[in-house]
Parts: structure tokens; C-alpha cells; sequence
């Protein structure tokens, strides 16, 4: 676009960041409007696979990265009650040569402040803090500016102020599961867990995810359970009540497993939210992305990755469109099918992780039957994904 005025992004989380800097790259000027006074500890591991480390590696983030992560030589899926392996899918020097980008695991933390400082170092960006976003999203960011945004993006999560200014935009919906987050140090689990892969523990209606975080000398745990709903919760602290709910959902699983959970520490949970299909935009100059646009499960640990790569896409759209209308209209199209499969990928991962009786039996079967090769080749789609050579498609 010519001539095109600031960008305006409502959210300094991994989304609203992203977003500022592939915005930068293609010469627009990016103004970041945070509700919290400084971006503090939230959450715990993330994984990086390939589709988003390469927009992050473009953004010259690399060295950074390999600071802090780390890239496990495997994902493997163990039985969750007899600890055998039913599949690995090789990561690490494999994903670099298959995929052309690192498979890394790290805290959430250590990723936003990574992306807080080259925002900072970004001449053309800007960040405010203390900005709450409470209602009339545009006319509350036109106040805050000195000069009114061509483009309004809606980066501020799946409990979004901005999506109320989008008619026709999904819904926020319970999943029916809840995710427990705890962390187990080294030296308590290293009988159990590999620091060189990632391991998820299959079960009936629960699965157990385990893998480094070399900043804490231990390993991030998500167990994912069935559950009630908790209202608008991001994220809880944990109860004893909520403790024994978890044990008696791993109660049939190896006891090495549940002893691990049992000795786990900083436990907390949230309630699994997804954005219901929905306008994304209002066709002018407001967008959502992220879990502000379409929030999913994290069965195929894509969440932050679906943000990253919406960032790089719609910095595309914009540079690359005659007006802000052709570029939202452009971005819809290189998004929708995306995000569509990306959701079918995770619950097809969730009854898979899920299943009982007989159908785990020929999941089992199944996966038996499978190399890693063939496996990996089966994620060809999903990793290999270049979200600068889709967003030039449409």
C-alpha cells in the first residue's frame, strides 16, 4: 500500500509482537498498546516447530533462540499405563535438513522477551503500556494516537475487547477439557523423561505432554484431562480439590507417571477455550488474529505457531494490496483453509491421544505399522508450511 498510515496492534503477547516486527520489516510503522505496565512471567514451555521458526529466523531471531531452546532429536508417543512406544517422529538435525527450520522447545517467557527486544531495537515500532482496550476498540486507539491508523489488529488474546467491534465474529466455547501445566526439575525425572525429545503419554480421555526447558534446569508437564468449564479463566492456581481431580484422571496409568505428577510443583491449570468460526475482519480497517480470531486446542501444539505465521501473512497482505479492504479480503483467503486444517489436524490428535477400548487397540495397530519416516512425512504440510510463499498464492 502507498502512503499507508501506522498500524495499530492491541496485544504485546508472541501474536501483537510477531506482527510489529514482519510489519516493520515491510516498512510500515507498528504501535503497540499493552494493558499490563510491563510484560511479566505467564505461562510455561512452548513449542517452536518449523512453520513458525522460520518467519522468526527471517526476523533474524536465530542466535537468540539457540540461546534458550532447545531441539530434542524426537517426538515419541508412549503408552501412558506401560510406558511402551508406540511411534517417534525425528526432530532436531532432521528437522533442519526435512523442513528447512529447527524444531525448538522453550519457555513462553523467554520468547516474548526475545521478540520484546528486537520490537525495542525496531525503530519502527512503538509499544505502549498501561493501555486497556475496555470497549469501541478504534475510537479508543484514534485517542491514543497522534495520527489515526490505517489498520486496527486485534492481537489481544482469546478473551478479546477488539473481537466485540468485528460484527459476525466467532464465539469464544469450552472444549470440555482442562490443561494442567506443572514443572518436575531434572533430577527428579530424568528415569522417566529423555531430555533430548519430546514425549507425550497416551491414555484413555487424558494425555500427559513432557519435554526441556533449559532455562529451568527441568521439564515443562501438560496434562491434558476432561473437566468443567471455569467461566472467563485464562489461567488458575491450583487446589488441593483440583489435585486430586487430577490424580483420579491418571489413575490407571504407570505408577512411575502418576508419582511424577504427585511430585510436579508450580501446578497450574486453564480451561480449554476455542474461537468459533466467524468474521475476522470488518472489511474497512480491523482485524483479528491469534487466538483473538480463532483460538484452538492444543493437540497439535500450534497455537503459537498459527499466531506467528499469521503475523508474517498479514504484513504480506498489507505491503503487497492496494488498499486495506483487498488486503484483509486477500489475507482471509491464504488463512481460512489454513487454520481449517490446522483444527482438523488437532482433533483428529485429540481422539488419536484419546482413545479407548478398540480403537486404541488399532490406533496401536496402527502406529506400529508406521515408520518415522512415513511419519514424518505425514507433518510435510504442516511443517514445511512458508507463510510468506502462501500469502503471494492469493
Amino acid at each position: 500500500m502507498q502512503d499507508a498510515g501506522p498500524v495499530a496492534i492491541v496485544g504485546a503477547g508472541i501474536a501483537g509482537l510477531t506482527t510489529a516486527l514482519c510489519l516493520a520489516r515491510q516498512g510500515f510503522e507498528a504501535e503497540i498498546f499493552e494493558q499490563a505496565d510491563s510484560l511479566k512471567e505467564i505461562g510455561a514451555g512452548l513449542q517452536l516447530s518449523p512453520n513458525a521458526s522460520r518467519i522468526l529466523i527471517d526476523l533474524g531471531l536465530l542466535p537468540a533462540l539457540e540461546a534458550v531452546w532447545s531441539e530434542p532429536d524426537s517426538v515419541a508417543l508412549l503408552d501412558g499405563r506401560s510406558l511402551r512406544t508406540l511411534a517417534s517422529v525425528p526432530a532436531g538435525s532432521y528437522a533442519r535438513k526435512r523442513w528447512a527450520a529447527p524444531y525448538g522447545v522453550l519457555h513462553r517467557t523467554s520468547l516474548q522477551k526475545i521478540l520484546l527486544d528486537a520490537v525495542a531495537a525496531e525503530p519502527h515500532c512503538r509499544i505502549h503500556f498501561g493501555c486497556r482496550v475496555e470497549s469501541d476498540a478504534e475510537a479508543a486507539i484514534d485517542r491514543a494516537m497522534a495520527r489515526p491508523p490505517s489498520v486496527i489488529v486485534g492481537a489481544d488474546g482469546i478473551w478479546s475487547r477488539t473481537r466485540t467491534s468485528i460484527p459476525g465474529a466467532g464465539a469464544v466455547q469450552f472444549s470440555g477439557n482442562i490443561a494442567w501445566r506443572l514443572m518436575v526439575q531434572s533430577s527428579e525425572a530424568t528415569a522417566l523423561l529423555s531430555e533430548d525429545r519430546v514425549t507425550a503419554f497416551l491414555g484413555s480421555n487424558a494425555h500427559l505432554v513432557a519435554y526441556p526447558i533449559k532455562e529451568v534446569g527441568g521439564f515443562n508437564l501438560v496434562a491434558i484431562v476432561g473437566g468443567k468449564a471455569g467461566g472467563s479463566v485464562w489461567v488458575g492456581k491450583e487446589t488441593e480439590e483440583g489435585r486430586r481431580e487430577l490424580a483420579t484422571a491418571f489413575a490407571g496409568w504407570h505408577p512411575k507417571l502418576r508419582a511424577l505428577l504427585t511430585s510436579a510443583t508450580a501446578a497450574t491449570y486453564w480451561p480449554l477455550c476455542t474461537v468459533g468460526d466467524g468474521a475476522w475482519h470488518d472489511g474497512t480497517r480491523t482485524i483479528l488474529i491469534g487466538d483473538a480470531a480463532h483460538a484452538m486446542t492444543p493437540f497439535a501444539a500450534q497455537g503459537a505457531a498459527m499466531a506467528i505465521e499469521d503475523g508474517r501473512e498479514l504484513a504480506l497482505c498489507l505491503a503487497e494490496s492496494q488498499d486495506v479492504p483487498s488486503a484483509f479480503a486477500r489475507y482471509d483467503r491464504a488463512r481460512r483453509s489454513r487454520i481449517d486444517r490446522v483444527r482438523k489436524r488437532a482433533a483428529f490428535n485429540r481422539f488419536v491421544y484419546h482413545a479407548r477400548g478398540p480403537i486404541r487397540v488399532g490406533r496401536d495397530l496402527v502406529l506400529a505399522l508406521k515408520t518415522s519416516e512415513s511419519l514424518a512425512a505425514d507433518l510435510d504440510w504442516l511443517y514445511g508450511y512458508d507463510a510468506a510463499s502462501a500469502a503471494r498464492l492469493f
